[in-house]
């Protein structure tokens, strides 16, 4: 588990390996004509990842679109965000980086600008970039702890120079039924009597009828969060009531929480959702760009309803970090489900091998698109991710278990970008207990698993950008 760990070197030397796998890759995704795809990222906000039907877990069927897109394409079954919180988690998507690195470790912090992202390398190589929706990556210019609330401007949009129609806050700026984003020009464009996703989802479709090849759009959803100012899940107006006394999640059943009011609403939510992914399918299909276009579903994070700690996500359970991909188009028509592990930094390497399109030496992340051939050897199967606000932690998710360290809250603490010292406070065998309801942190049966974690962890916390820091055993063990 040390710096000279076999594993460690057999991965770094499988690097250029995986590269020229990457690149056969790339090569696949092009059509006849040898153009590069377009890429279409839809992200929807606080998404569970178990409501995909195509993940086998939750009988309600909810998601027909997203499991129709599975079956033709790429489903994978263990991606995890790099924090489970809006701005830290989209600005992993973008950079490829962790949050110690490109410092956007809660929301209110702006994504560096010029920071190199998906957007402004696909643009050097001769993509459009092109944005709808929320941003949440433009900080509080100034503003206290209040986030920026008004029009985005241009060299905080993260490399999107192209069509801009976005809120850097949108729970902050509309309502499901009436509101507003902003223009390239920073003039709102304001709906009412719609619903929320169906406005935006119409300026997609506008986009895509006239668009130029290549391109990228991220379209950007609110839902399937929480409306903030009324602390409630509002489906439109044709799901509501649609899933009373719905199927419950077990990772959720035994706690207190508000899943009991709300997960109906959720799933109101989640159904809109998918039904908007099929919306932008047939899109793709009409306008013929579907033979050339990747498109990519995507969370920012999930949801665990307040059953974990006094809010939504915030917290080292799958209900907060594991989140759905599924990508379909040239090169991931394969009808299969990946089980190797992969996160959010993953995501703006692959799309750029994909494309053909050089890789940033910034970004921390790794091409996945070897794992599409079962080209398995040397990816590092294991996920890590960091916490703030609630706490200030670090943690690894492997294939068995979900291990996590925090920073001790001491007298006049504040959740900050790091600290020098964390103390382990969570270890879950999702083998024995896949709902992580028994923490056995401590437990004297597992001090070696917690062990070889801890050097594990600890390797990754420098590697990902931090100083280095100890990583301390539990303070209250027990047999």
């Amino acid at each position: 588990m040390k710096g000279n760990d076999p594993t460690r070197r057999d991965w770094m030397q499988s690097i250029p390996a995986a590269l020229a796998a990457a690149a056969a890759n790339a090569a696949q995704t092009r059509n006849a004509s040898g153009s590069r795809p377009n890429i279409v990222i839809i992200i929807s906000d606080q998404f569970r990842w178990d409501c995909v039907g195509a993940a086998g877990l939750n009988p309600a069927n909810l998601t027909p679109n997203l499991d129709e897109m599975g079956r033709r394409g790429t489903f994978f079954r263990n991606a995890f965000c790099n924090q489970p919180v809006c701005a830290p988690a989209r600005a992993s998507i973008f950079s490829g980086q962790y949050p110690s690195s490109h410092g956007v470790w809660r929301n209110g912090i702006a994504l560096t600008p010029g920071s190199a992202t998906l957007a402004s390398a696909l643009r050097q190589a001769g993509y459009s970039a092109n944005y709808i929706g929320k941003w949440h990556l433009a900080g509080n210019a100034g503003q206290g702890n209040r986030e920026q609330i008004g029009p985005v401007p241009p060299d905080h949009r993260g490399g999107f120079l192209d069509l801009w129609q976005a809120s850097n806050v949108l729970e902050f700026t509309s309502h499901p039924y009436e509101g507003e984003l902003y223009d390239n020009n920073g003039k709102p464009l304001r709906f009412s009597g719609v619903y929320r996703t169906d406005f935006m989802t119409g300026l997609a479709q506008k986009f895509l009828r006239t668009a130029k090849s290549p391109f990228l759009l991220t379209l950007s959803y609110l839902e399937v969060h929480h409306q903030n100012d009324i602390d409630a899940f509002v489906p439109p107006k044709e799901y509501a009531g649609r899933y009373k006394n719905p199927w419950v999640p077990h990772d959720l059943r035994p706690l207190p929480g508000t899943w009991p009011n709300q997960l109906g609403d959720y799933y109101g939510c989640v159904a809109k959702m998918d039904e908007t992914v099929g919306t932008i399918r047939r899109t793709l299909a009409d306008t013929g760009l579907d033979r050339n276009t990747l498109l990519v579903f995507v969370s920012d994070h999930a949801c665990h309803f307040r059953t974990r700690n006094t809010e939504y996500k915030r917290s080292p359970h799958e209900s907060s970090i594991h989140i759905p991909l599924l990508i379909e188009g040239p090169g991931f028509n394969r009808g299969i489900q990946i089980p190797e592990l992969v996160s959010q930094v993953d995501l703006a390497p692959s799309l750029l091998a994909a494309a053909g399109a050089p890789i940033p030496p910034s970004m921390q992340g790794h091409s996945f698109l070897p794992l599409l051939d079962r080209r398995t050897e040397g990816w590092r199967n294991e996920v890590y991710f960091e916490m703030s606000e609630f706490v200030t932690g670090r943690g690894l998710r492997t294939p068995q278990y979900t291990y996590a360290a925090a920073a001790p809250k001491r007298p006049g603490w504040k959740a900050a970008l790091r600290a020098d010292q964390y103390v382990e406070y969570l270890l879950y065998d999702l083998f024995a207990d896949p709902y992580q309801h028994t923490n056995l942190s401590g437990r004297v049966p597992y001090r070696q698993v917690s062990e070889q974690l801890r050097a594990r962890l600890s390797e990754r916390v420098t590697e990902a950008g931090n100083v280095k820091a100890s990583i301390e055993p539990d303070w209250f063990p027990y047999s």
